[in-house]
C-alpha cells in the first residue's frame, strides 16, 4: 500500500528542509542624496547539515526535527528582521531629513 500524496509531499519537504536554518543578514547600501550609509536586514537560508542514508522511525524523527528547526529559525529570524529594519529606518530618517525645495528655484520660476 502506497502512502497518501500529502505524506509524500511532507516527507519531500522535510528532506529538503532538514538541516537548513534561516538567518538574518545585514546589507549595507549608500544614499548619495544624504551622503549616508544605509542598512537593512534580509533573510537567507543556510544549510548546516545534509540528510543522508536513513530509514524507519529514526529517519522520520530527523526529518521532523529538521522541519522544527527550520520553522523556529524562520520565526525568530523574521522577528529580528522586522525589529532591525524598523530601527534602521528610524536611524535613516533621523540622519537624513526629507529634502526641502530650494527657494532659488521657486524665485527663478516665478520671474519667468
Amino acid at each position: 500500500m502506497m502512502p497518501p500524496r500529502s505524506v509524500l509531499a511532507a516527507s519531500a519537504a522535510g528532506v529538503l528542509a532538514a538541516g537548513c536554518v534561516i538567518v538574518p543578514v545585514d546589507v549595507a547600501g549608500y544614499d548619495p542624496d544624504c551622503r549616508y550609509v544605509t542598512h537593512h536586514i534580509e533573510l537567507q537560508a543556510v544549510q548546516i547539515a545534509q540528510l543522508q542514508r536513513c530509514s524507519g522511525q529514526g529517519c522520520e524523527a530527523v526529518v521532523l526535527a529538521g522541519l522544527g528547526v527550520t520553522a523556529v529559525s524562520a520565526v525568530v529570524s523574521g522577528s529580528i528582521v522586522i525589529v532591525g529594519n524598523v530601527v534602521y529606518w528610524a536611524d535613516h530618517r533621523a540622519n537624513c531629513p526629507a529634502p526641502v525645495a530650494a527657494p532659488a528655484a521657486s524665485a527663478a520660476s516665478a520671474s519667468a
